[in-house]
């Protein structure tokens, strides 16, 4: 029966990975600050963007995280119902037993059953743990196919030599410091979303 009493923690903790899988899905780091400097960089040139920026102003992103955020939360209250009902009947099997409302041998079916409910919740837990997991990688890959598809239609109009990202804050990297001429952050985002939403009206028709 010890066993029983303590799969209580077991199903808080399980409960808990969930949360955290939710507000993870929702931050982004980094800057959001735009450059006041418009790029001027010319073909041939080594230019960066801002990923960060990208990550929290790319209409896209902000879709399929409001999508995703949506799937895991319903997960999320499914699981803490399902971890709440079995912790209620963990908690009244263990205040029958403490005041003698039971008999030996109902005790022990009744233990058997409660641990058998509980290797089934886990299971279940974790099994919708890997489908937020594997959600949020689906939306990670999308923005990613994304941002590359343009970013290789963008550079073939306009011939740099080298695009970089750079992500970060105290020390943004690889590009710590750089001529602001050839941040093209601004230029990404435009096209970006003007591709976005362009997508989006064909997907109507």
């Amino acid at each position: 029966m010890k066993k029983i009493i303590l799969g209580i923690i077991a199903i808080t903790g399980a409960a808990a990975l969930f949360s955290s899988a939710l507000t993870s899905c929702n931050q982004t780091s980094g800057n959001t600050a735009k450059s006041d400097a418009d790029s001027t960089a010319v073909a041939g040139s080594i230019v960066f963007f801002d990923l960060d920026r990208v990550l929290n102003e790319y209409d896209m992103a902000n879709d399929l995280r409001s999508v995703a955020e949506t799937k895991i939360n319903s997960i999320n209250q499914e699981v803490n119902r399902r971890g709440t009902k079995l912790e209620k009947d963990i908690k009244t099997f263990q205040d029958k037993i403490n005041k003698g409302l039971m008999t030996q041998s109902v005790a022990e079916i009744q233990s058997k059953k409660l641990q058998e409910q509980q290797n089934s919740f886990q299971q279940y837990a974790a099994q919708k743990q890997q489908e937020i997991a594997e959600e949020q990688q689906v939306m990670m890959n999308q923005i990613a196919d994304a941002i590359k598809t343009f970013i290789d239609e963008f550079n073939a109009e306009k011939g740099y030599a080298m695009i970089l990202t750079t992500q970060g804050d105290i020390m943004p990297a690889p590009v710590v410091t750089a001529d602001p001429s050839l941040d093209i952050t601004d230029a990404v985002l435009e096209g970006l979303n003007a591709a976005y939403v362009k997508s989006k009206a064909e997907d109507k028709d």
